[in-house]
């Protein structure tokens, strides 16, 4: 409540000399559910088409080598609203384990309220929009409790402890039953004369892949098996839904003073036999699960359509965006702003970025290290996983931790990491190893050094 006192007092103070600011972009963020770095038309895919993301590839500052650092929805999107990593803000899952509190039981409610609380220890990224004299709405995916929780002054959620709400409940109809709180916001901020924030989570390509039959179609004249074929139906109805939304900026005459945002929560590789993500990709922190094209555009704001080879992360982009709104950054975040880079194309001088996994079910809410199975480091080409003793719980069946001696791999010759390099380079090892405790010193967490 203190928090959000302050943030309102803010407002009040500033908000006068912030409405005739003329630097206030407004800001879209659109997040893919569930995609793989491959899977889009502009990355060379064989078979999925996405002309709306090729088109605004073409209008964008596109990395191709973007990740995110937790390979699970739920603790990557805390950090996109957070800027903080899934150890920091302590949302390091989707959901508390139910090996130790009955799902339902009042001690497990509990500990789901607690997890929705932990935002109230940052400033998110639509509070501080907010200060700038921003409105926002949020629409899919979004986990802790209502979006009015989230500093969102408009949206859809509901969220815990309302019932059914748990991963976006009324907001998951966005994109897959039309758009329109989105137009009728735009609408409303247009006509109130302010700046706005989009949180298009939308609920695609996510299962159900249950695309539209005319989609589907397709890629099954292609000979595709059905759930694969399903699945890259689903991207391209995703796809459709990202056409509109730009289509709705462009009716009204914004698109140019728009900054939109791309990127997604984790990675996605389909099994062949059914809907479902195979080892390495979702929960993994093997390129299939981390890996996201990241992009920005912004035509009135100096972003000189690109292809960068850098590598950034998406806990880069709560810095930047704030800063192409003029708004407050918090001392503390991680990130890079990297809006300076964009607009002046100079080269990001950070060596090498950061990453974790953890289980899909948190075994200690207030130990995030009890759950801790993956730590990773890239740097230039090399990307180093550690992995760890954490309780996977009721993943254990199908969770990919497999192969547990430290991982090497060279990227830029490697990108599907099919050659562990670890004992031919020992001293990279070991020097991206120390880098990685250095940045998060684990307790009581045994690192994996050979085969159980």
């Amino acid at each position: 409540m203190k928090k959000r006192f302050i943030i309102s007092l803010c407002t009040l103070l500033l908000g006068c000399s912030f409405a005739d600011a003329s630097n206030r972009p407004n800001i879209v963020y659109i997040i893919s559910d569930d995609q793989a770095w491959t899977d889009y038309a502009f990355a060379g895919h064989p078979h999925i088409r996405t002309p709306n993301l090729d088109k605004l590839a073409a209008q964008s500052v596109v990395f191709d080598r973007g990740y995110v650092p937790t390979a699970l929805c739920r603790p990557s999107l805390a950090t996109l609203v957070t800027g903080h990593f899934a150890h920091r803000h302590g949302v390091t899952g989707n959901d508390p384990s139910p090996r130790h509190a009955k799902r339902g039981s009042r001690l497990y409610n509990e500990r789901r309220a607690k997890l929705i609380s932990y935002l109230d220890k940052f400033d998110t990224l639509p509070e501080l929009l907010r200060e700038r004299g921003y409105l926002s709405h949020q629409s899919g995916k979004w986990w802790e409790g209502s979006y009015k929780h989230g500093g969102f002054t408009h949206g859809m959620t509901r969220g815990f402890p309302e019932p059914n709400g748990r991963h976006g409940d009324d907001g998951l109809k966005i994109g897959r039953q039309g758009m329109e709180p989105i137009e009728s916001f735009v609408d409303h901020a247009v006509a109130e004369k302010k700046p706005f924030f989009l949180w298009y989570g939308v609920f695609l390509p996510h299962t159900p892949h249950n695309p539209p039959g005319r989609i589907l179609k397709k890629y099954r004249q292609q000979g595709i098996p059905l759930p694969v074929a399903k699945y890259y139906a689903n991207c391209e109805w995703f796809d459709e839904t990202c056409g509109q939304l730009i289509a709705i900026l462009e009716k009204r005459k914004l698109r140019d003073d728009t900054l939109i945002v791309y990127v997604t929560d984790n990675g996605w590789i389909n099994r062949t036999d059914r809907s479902a993500y195979a080892p390495r990709s979702k929960q993994s922190p093997n390129e299939g699960g981390v890996r996201t094209p990241i992009m920005f555009s912004w035509p009135n704001g100096g972003l000189k359509p690109s292809k960068r080879s850098e590598v950034v992360s998406s806990i880069d982009l709560f810095p930047t965006v704030l800063a192409a709104a003029g708004a407050r950054i918090p001392d503390d975040v991680p990130g890079v702003n990297l809006l300076n880079n964009l607009q002046r194309r100079l080269p990001i001088k950070r060596p090498g970025i950061f990453g974790e996994g953890f289980a899909h079910d948190i075994a200690d809410i207030k130990t995030p290290e009890a759950s801790l199975l993956y730590r990773w480091r890239i740097e230039g080409r090399w990307k180093l996983l550690l992995t760890y003793d954490g309780e996977v719980n009721r993943y254990k069946s199908s969770h990919p931790r497999t192969e547990k001696r430290p991982q090497l791999f060279d990227l830029l010759k490697d990108p599907h990491e099919k050659k562990n390099l670890a004992e031919q380079h020992p001293g990279v090892v070991a020097d991206l190893a120390a880098k990685i405790a250095a940045w998060w010193s684990v307790k009581e967490r045994k690192v994996i050094t050979r085969y159980d």
